[in-house]
């Protein structure tokens, strides 16, 4: 298939795009680039894939002729994010993603494969959730997520296939690594301090996805039969990759000789608490088999951090931390107040 990627330069989709060319498809990224200056060990693969640098807002019906799907990922990518300026939360997340579905009906596109989210859940409780359970988002980057499945959903048809992906919270090491994501961020504690230091009380329920097993899922939700997913949500991951964050510490501590389990002055519990059942994507796309459990991520990411070298400062400042590394472009004035580049020509 021909397939358009947006958001193939972040951090799932220098993953997946390369999947997706070993897999046999023609593939075209769109991205703006934000992070182009966050690359973590070596430069994202990118043989076999083609580029167009621009901002999914700007993207117009000429743009996606002639694709057969949309795998849509890109967008403003976490919570903290979110919370700098959640309008333009709205404005990209979610308006600007019900443009590009409208766009792609238009265009004669007939799967739109949309990156959405776990976090539609939020405050969950302790009850297991299913794709039929209530949303329930504490965050702007939540709702934004729940607001793009509400919108796109009645656009389904003989000709349009919306599939909605709901992904675990995603680890595991990638050329643009986030560590703002649990285990990411616990492991780098852990190998540059001895240190798994916790920010919330750790007793919130999460479900978790290594990188490739949430690019595997839209590799099989693109390949399935039409019947299979139209206009469904699916969420990905395993069932039995729910942990709670104290949990996962003790994973990084399992893992990381000589670290302690830390906690912050402020921790406090987190509102999001989401166990989340993740039989359904199992059941019904069987091609779907995902490779990684958290015990295994983190030895991944030890084993890289070991490798190419990281510090608190790196990690936890504007080079890997993404609403550092934002903020630090609005204020150096690379980026206007739109999140928009000056420059045509990135420095």
């Amino acid at each position: 298939m021909r397939v358009l990627l947006t958001g193939h330069n972040g951090y799932v989709g220098t993953v997946l795009a390369p999947l997706l060319v070993r897999a046999g498809h023609v593939v075209v990224g769109v991205d703006t680039n934000l992070y182009h200056g966050s690359t973590f060990g070596k430069e994202p693969d990118k043989q076999g894939i083609t580029e167009i640098e621009k901002d999914i807002r700007d993207l117009d019906v000429f743009d996606l002729a002639g694709f057969d799907a949309i795998l849509h990922l890109a967008g403003l990518s976490n919570d903290p994010l979110g919370d700098l300026n959640p309008d333009l939360t709205y404005d990209i997340n979610h308006r600007a993603s019900v443009r590009l579905a409208h766009l792609a009906k238009r265009a004669g596109v007939e799967r739109f494969v949309f990156s959405s989210s776990c976090s539609n859940y939020g405050a969950g409780g302790e009850d297991w959730l299913y794709e039929t359970s209530a949303f329930n988002p504490v965050t702007p980057y939540g709702k934004s997520k729940v607001m793009v499945e509400r919108d796109v959903s009645p656009l389904a048809d003989a000709h349009f296939t919306p599939v909605f992906l709901r992904s675990a919270t995603a680890y595991g090491v990638s050329a643009r690594l986030r560590f703002d994501l649990a285990v990411n961020n616990l492991v780098a504690w852990a190998f540059t301090t001895g240190r798994v230091y916790l920010k919330s009380a750790g007793t919130s329920w999460r479900p978790f996805v290594h990188i490739e097993d949430m690019a595997r899922a839209f590799v099989a939700a693109l390949e399935a039969p039409r019947a299979a997913v139209h206009n469904q949500a699916f969420n990905v991951g395993r069932t039995s990759e729910n942990y709670r964050i104290c949990d996962i510490a003790q994973i990084v501590v399992e893992t990381v000789p000589g670290s302690r389990v830390e906690f912050a002055p402020d921790a406090e519990p987190d509102k999001r608490n989401y166990k989340v059942n993740m039989d359904k994507i199992a059941t019904t796309l069987p091609d779907y088999q995902p490779q990684w459990d958290v015990r295994q991520g983190a030895q991944e990411l030890y084993e890289a951090y070991q490798k190419i070298g990281v510090t608190v400062e790196e990690f936890e400042g504007p080079r890997y931390r993404r609403v550092s590394h934002i903020k630090e472009l609005l204020n150096s004035r690379r980026l206007d107040e739109n999140l928009r580049w000056r420059e045509l020509v990135l420095a």
